[in-house]
């Protein structure tokens, strides 16, 4: 099979023509399909629906030790919650707090904190000439976000099968004071599903920063998220790693349930270190009187405990692994060969990475978004949406049907198709 780029001006020509009438045909059905976020599904939704009736007005809404959950206690979270999340994020009950319903929300306290308060004493980041952050990409775009709005500088780290790449971080964190802190989705990354080996995670636990007050926020939000029995995804714990490596104050681990139970109405989680959390724990008392307790206690009456989560997650493995495969089918049968484009495999998460030719990705989206598929930005998965190379595209199979989503990606294909030719086109001479 010939690629594109083999091709003649007007082998491609030919190819373009018959694309544009294809594109007509697409364009007057009027599609309407949705992948710009990883929204679970309808049919996902539905697995958590008996959560709903596990409490009603005849329940007993004690904990395990006593504490009525419909009244004022328990700021950091039930007892039997906080083992749970810790179950899920593998770590100790004593290291976590259980907060509202969204890990975002506690990663953006968590910066507003380092910024007006410092980190455990060390002078607040708004008082700092300078502070930057680590960005590992393509990565999570909500986390750049909450860097941009605060002004810290942001540096891209690129992205590796293995995990960011580590002799870049090395040099910034252990040379650059400036440099207070980095992003990470260490399992089943956001976009690309990568997850972090064995010697990245310990590449990290046993970094020397400059600035005493650096912090990796892992958000660990795939940590039960895989789409297969077997193999799966499994990754060193990097608070174990930093205590084994002296540095035990050094991560910050988040997560949630939101693609567990219900996105808006799940539990969150922070986990770290004791010294860590005394500190946090000082400005949290002040902030909240406590999360919402009776839907903690919902959460651990329908799950029990970690081995129920697990199993629960298998049945959304379930229903998203036809949509992940379906898209990989076609992308194969379609571009594979063609030399304009490459995508991700994932085991799990909720996201496939692809790479169009350089300079196609903003061209894709838009061609797509014409033919009413909505996906996210180009360049939503690089700091202040800028990728240099304007070639990533996040592709997000949960939302729509198995079918849906079928004849979604062919759409995408076409789109990809029409955008490289025209590129290809636009370096020839007539």
């Amino acid at each position: 099979m010939k690629t594109y780029a083999d091709m003649t001006r007007e082998e491609l020509l030919s190819i373009k023509a018959e694309l544009e009438e294809q594109f007509k045909t697409e364009e007057a059905k009027g599609h309407s399909f949705n992948m710009a976020r990883g929204k679970p599904g309808v049919s996902q939704l539905v697995l958590s629906m008996p959560m709903l009736s596990v409490i009603n007005d005849e329940s007993d809404m004690n904990t395990v030790l006593g504490n009525d959950t419909r009244n004022y206690g328990d700021w950091d979270g039930i007892g039997e919650c906080r083992r749970m999340m810790a179950g899920m994020l593998g770590v100790k009950k004593d290291n976590v707090i259980v907060c509202g319903n969204s890990s975002l929300n506690i990663m953006y306290d968590t910066v507003v904190r380092s910024m007006v308060k410092g980190v455990n004493g060390s002078t607040p980041w708004c008082k700092l000439d300078k502070v930057k952050f680590l960005c590992p990409v393509p990565g999570y775009d909500r986390h750049f976000k909450i860097t941009e709005v605060f002004d810290i500088e942001m540096i891209n780290i690129p992205l590796k099968d293995d995990g960011p790449d580590m002799d870049l971080v090395e040099q910034y964190v252990n040379n650059d004071e400036s440099v207070k802190g980095i992003w990470c989705v260490p399992k089943y990354s956001n976009p690309t599903g990568i997850s972090y080996s064995d010697e990245v995670v310990r590449r990290f636990a046993h970094l020397q920063p400059k600035a005493e007050d650096f912090r990796i926020f892992w958000d660990n939000a795939y940590c039960i998220h895989h789409l297969y029995d077997e193999p799966q995804d499994e990754i060193l714990n990097i608070l174990d790693e930093c205590e084994k490596a002296g540095n035990p104050n050094m991560v910050y681990i988040f997560g949630s349930t939101s693609k567990v139970s219900f996105p808006g109405s799940g539990v969150s989680a922070i986990a770290t270190s004791l010294e860590n959390m005394d500190f946090i724990k000082k400005y949290m008392t002040t902030q909240i009187i406590g999360h919402d307790k009776i839907n903690q206690l919902r959460h651990v009456r329908f799950f029990k405990d970690i081995n129920g989560m697990k199993a629960h997650m298998k049945k959304h493995a379930a229903i998203l692994r036809p949509k992940f495969e379906a898209v990989l089918d076609i992308l194969e049968e379609e571009l594979g060969g063609l030399g304009i484009g490459s995508w991700t495999k994932p085991r799990g998460g909720y996201f496939i990475s692809f790479e169009t030719m350089p300079g196609c990705a903003r061209t894709v989206v838009a061609k797509c978004k014409q033919l009413g598929m909505v996906l996210t930005d180009a360049g939503a998965t690089y700091p202040y949406g800028k990728d240099p190379q304007d070639s990533n595209i996040r592709i997000a199979p949960s939302f729509p049907t198995p079918e849906e989503m079928v004849q979604a990606t062919k759409i995408f294909v076409l789109c990809v198709k029409l955008a490289s030719v025209e590129k290809l086109l636009s370096t020839m001479q007539a």
